[in-house]
């Protein structure tokens, strides 16, 4: 939902350390690999009970989860270097709730299980909205430039890294904020399916 808004504020610092990263030899897929590897950081330090210190490598997953299609925007952007972004992404969000899963099974297994759940039923929503836009020439830049079409949502990247952001501050509170933010997962995911039974109802232009 924040996404459209702060894309502007933040693309144009993005692009401009892109560029630097990219005439000194760095590569987008080094950058998306930076990323997921300061995600998994994260995890493992939260399901160590290091909550606070957490919030360093989200923030630093997050700058690279930026920065690796600006490098490749100043570079020679690549549907693998897509491919990799997503995959990294979704390694990323299910490695949270997993960390408190394991963190103690027993005190947060339900709300853990409940919020992978519904990354999953989002995430399929997402993905299959994306294939079926590519497939009619469907576009659009309001998250930024990206390599997916990505469909606006009540949660969307900026109030998962809020949220996440939340866990690392507030780690024993982890059952009622999963239960809260997997129901939104579902809102979102029911909205994108309604939208998509709009838009996809009618056979492909051309077909």
């Amino acid at each position: 939902m924040l996404d459209s808004t702060l894309r502007p504020l933040i693309d144009p610092a993005l692009n401009r350390a892109g560029r630097w990263l990219a005439a000194r030899g760095v590569t987008a897929d080094a950058v998306t690999l930076a990323g997921l590897a300061f995600g998994l950081a994260m995890a493992l330090m939260l399901a160590l009970g290091a909550g606070a210190l957490a919030l360093l490598p989200l923030g630093l997953s997050r700058l690279a989860d930026g920065l690796d299609g600006a490098v490749a925007r100043a570079t020679r952007k690549t549907d693998f270097g897509g491919y990799l972004d997503i995959t990294a992404d979704f390694a990323f969000y299910g490695a949270v709730p997993l960390a408190f899963v394991l963190r103690d099974p027993a005190l947060n297994g339900a709300a853990g299980a409940f919020l992978l759940a519904t990354f999953y039923v989002n995430g399929a929503s997402f993905l299959g909205f994306a294939v079926l836009a590519e497939k009619r020439g469907l576009t659009t830049r309001a998250q930024g430039e990206k390599s997916l079409y990505f469909s606006a949502g009540l949660l969307e990247g900026t109030e998962t890294i809020l949220f996440f952001a939340l866990l690392c501050l507030l780690p024993q509170h982890f059952g009622p904020l999963a239960w809260l933010f997997g129901a939104g997962c579902l809102l979102t995911a029911l909205a994108r399916v309604l939208l998509a039974r709009k838009l996809f109802r009618s056979p492909p232009p051309g077909s």
